[in-house]
C-alpha cells in the first residue's frame, strides 16, 4: 500500500475544519485524480499526503511509514521519497531553470554537492532531458522571471520528475496552461508514473482532463469524500451533486461530456 488515511481530520488554527473523517487508501502505482469545488479540501488533502501538515485526528500512513510517529530527521528522509508539484511553484525569480530543476534532488544529495550545484549545475544533461519531455529544453539557462505562468508550472513539474519520487502529488499542476498544453503535460505525467511505477495523485479543477487521464476519480466536497469511483463510473449525476451550487461562486462549473472518460495513459 502506497498511502492510507484512516478517519483523518484537519482543523486549521482559526477553527475551520478542512477535512472531516477521511478514509482513503491508494495502492502503489495507482493514478488518482481528486476533483471537487473550490474550498472542498483538495489542497488540504494533498498537504496531509505530503506530510506537510499533521492530522488533527486520525492516522496517516505513507510509503509504509507513519510520518508523525517518526523523528524529525526520519520524517525528512521520508519526504525525499515524495514529490510535490505546486500550483504556483516557489521558484526564485532570478534562479536559472537548470538550477531549479536540479533542486529536485537537493534532499538526496549531500551538503557539498548541493552547494556546488548552486555555483555550477552538476547534471546539465539530466535537466535538459526532463525539460525536453515538457517542451522546455530551450529554456534550460533562462531565468525563472523570464517565463510565463504555464512555463513555470512545467519547470515545477520537471523538478519533481527529476527528483524521481515514489509518490508524486500534484496540486492543480496545469491550471495556468491552455487546454492543449494541459492535456499534453498530464499525458507526460501519466506516462512517467506508469513507466516508473510511481503513485500519482493530482487535484484538478478541469473534470474533463481528470476523466481522460486518470483511471480512478475521488470526489471531495465539504472536507469529505463524496465518491471514489473508476473513471468509467463517474456519471453526470455524480458530478452535478459534487458541484451543486458551485455556479453561484464560479462561472465555470463543469459540464462534462462523458465521452472523455476513457483513460489514455
Amino acid at each position: 500500500m502506497s498511502l492510507r488515511l484512516t478517519q483523518a481530520q484537519l482543523q486549521h488554527a482559526n477553527g475551520v475544519h478542512a477535512l472531516r473523517g477521511v478514509d482513503l487508501a491508494i495502492a502503489s502505482g495507482e493514478r488518482v485524480a481528486i476533483i471537487g469545488p473550490s474550498g472542498a479540501g483538495k489542497s488540504s488533502l494533498l498537504n496531509l499526503l505530503a506530510s506537510a501538515l499533521p492530522p488533527s485526528a486520525g492516522s496517516v500512513e505513507l510509503l509504509d511509514e507513519q510520518p508523525w510517529q517518526l523523528g524529525a530527521r526520519a520524517r525528512q528522509r521520508l519526504r525525499t521519497r515524495i514529490g510535490l508539484i505546486h500550483q504556483a511553484p516557489p521558484l526564485p525569480p532570478r534562479q536559472r531553470v537548470v538550477t531549479a530543476v536540479l533542486a529536485g534532488k537537493l534532499g538526496q544529495w549531500g551538503l557539498g554537492r548541493s552547494l556546488l550545484n548552486l555555483l555550477h549545475p552538476v547534471d546539465i544533461p539530466g535537466a535538459r532531458t526532463v525539460l525536453a519531455h515538457l517542451d522546455l529544453a530551450d529554456k534550460l539557462f533562462a531565468q525563472c522571471q523570464q517565463l510565463s505562468g504555464g512555463q513555470l508550472q512545467r519547470v515545477g513539474i520537471a523538478r519533481a520528475l527529476y527528483q524521481n519520487p515514489e509518490l508524486l502529488l500534484a496540486d492543480e499542476p496545469v491550471s495556468a496552461m491552455d487546454p492543449v498544453l494541459a492535456d499534453h503535460t498530464l499525458a507526460v505525467l501519466c506516462r512517467h508514473a506508469e513507466a516508473n511505477r510511481v503513485t500519482l495523485v493530482a487535484s484538478l479543477h478541469a473534470v474533463d482532463l481528470a476523466l481522460a487521464h486518470f483511471p480512478r476519480i475521488v470526489g471531495v466536497r465539504n472536507g469529505q469524500i463524496a465518491f471514489d469511483r473508476p473513471a468509467g463510473e463517474v456519471d453526470q449525476a455524480l458530478l452535478d451533486a459534487l458541484y451543486a451550487n458551485e455556479q453561484l461562486v464560479s462561472p465555470q462549473a463543469p459540464t462534462v461530456s462523458l465521452t472523455l472518460q476513457i483513460p489514455r495513459c
